[in-house]
This record gives C-alpha cells, structure tokens and sequence, in this order.
C-alpha cells in the first residue's frame, strides 16, 4: 500500500491540488513572508523542503522563506489530516507582477488524498471535502490573526478564480467553493453550498 506521505512516490502528488489560496493583497515579499510563516505554523506543517523527488530524510531541509519558494517554486512538507493521516503537502506563491497582487497557495495534492482514503467526491459532481474545507479554512483563518490577507478560497484547484476587488467584501450567495473574506480584524468563512 502507498503511503500518502512518501515524497518520492508521485502518485502522491499527482491528480491537482485541493487548496487554500489566499490573495495577498500586495507585491510586497515582507507581507508574503508573513503570510507564510504564519500558515506554516498554523497548519503544522513538518519540515519544508525543496525537492519531492527524495524523502525528507534523505535531503537537507531548506529555510521556510519567500527566497526558497523562488529558488524551488514550491516548498514541501507533511501535515496531518484532519482524519489523523500524514500526508505530503506544499505551498507555493503566483507573483502577481506590477499591475497585479500575489497569492500564496496551500495545498494537499489529490494523489496523497486518494492514498489517504479521504472521501472527497460525496454524491457532487466535481472534487469536494466539506472535511478538507472546514479543516482548510481553521488554517486560513489562524494564519490570517497572525498576518493578514485580501481574501482566501477553499477547493479544487481555486487560485485566481476570483479576487477581493471583484467581491468587494461580499460574500456570493450561491457557493461553489468556499471563501475567507475579510470584515475589519477577523475573517468570515462562508462554505460551499452548491
């Protein structure tokens, strides 16, 4: 059996990404910085790393900073599940560039959830865990009392699907993924509900 934590198996991380992107709301790297270490903190995540291609213990782990994330693209680690499996994990960061912010992406790749046994597709017609949802939001919003973001959205593959501007502090009615959207110092989580 796979185990959904070894780094050096690819089916680990393979399938997309369910994930917890946040808009940092800027360029700017102390903000994205901030972002990141607090979400590493807040999900737990054990060691950071720069390669998936070797197990942990077989490479040197690399400082969790915004000058790794542009040396190796993604950073790497293991986190516990909310169903108390290990598995491996990432983050990675889309600059935005001049005319646009950026965002910082959490996520547990579809291959490692498979290997897991989480239960993701519950009768809908698309990739959706209420369990990764409400366990990814409890993330983001931790992160968020310790370094605040522009707006986060929770499921399959939803980096860039919409932005803070675009929402103007208004959460959808109907919801095909879930949303942290800033009200004053704390987050409102509104879950999918479609």
């Amino acid at each position: 059996m796979t185990s959904p934590a070894a780094f050096r198996d690819q089916t680990n991380w393979s399938g997309g990404y369910y994930e917890l992107a946040m808009e940092v709301g800027s360029n700017d790297d102390a903000q994205l910085q901030a972002i990141l270490s607090a979400l590493w903190f807040a999900a737990d995540v054990h060691g950071c790393f720069g390669q998936r291609d070797s197990e942990p213990e077989e490479q040197d782990p690399v400082p969790c900073t915004v000058g790794s994330l542009t040396e190796f693209g993604h950073l790497r680690g293991r986190v516990r599940l909310p169903t108390g499996q290990l598995v491996v994990c990432g983050c990675v960061a889309i600059r935005g560039g001049d005319e646009s912010g950026d965002w910082l992406d959490f996520y547990v790749p579809v291959g490692a959830l498979d290997h897991a046994g989480l239960a993701y597709w519950d009768g809908q017609p698309f990739f959706r865990s209420d369990v990764m949802d409400d366990w990814l939001a409890a993330i983001g919003i931790e992160t968020f009392n310790n370094a605040s973001f522009s707006l986060g959205v929770i499921g399959f593959e939803v980096s860039g699907c919409t932005d803070a501007s675009t929402l103007a502090g208004q959460l959808p009615q109907t919801r095909d993924i879930g949303y942290l959207i800033p009200h004053g110092n704390a987050l409102h989580y509104g879950a999918a509900n479609a």
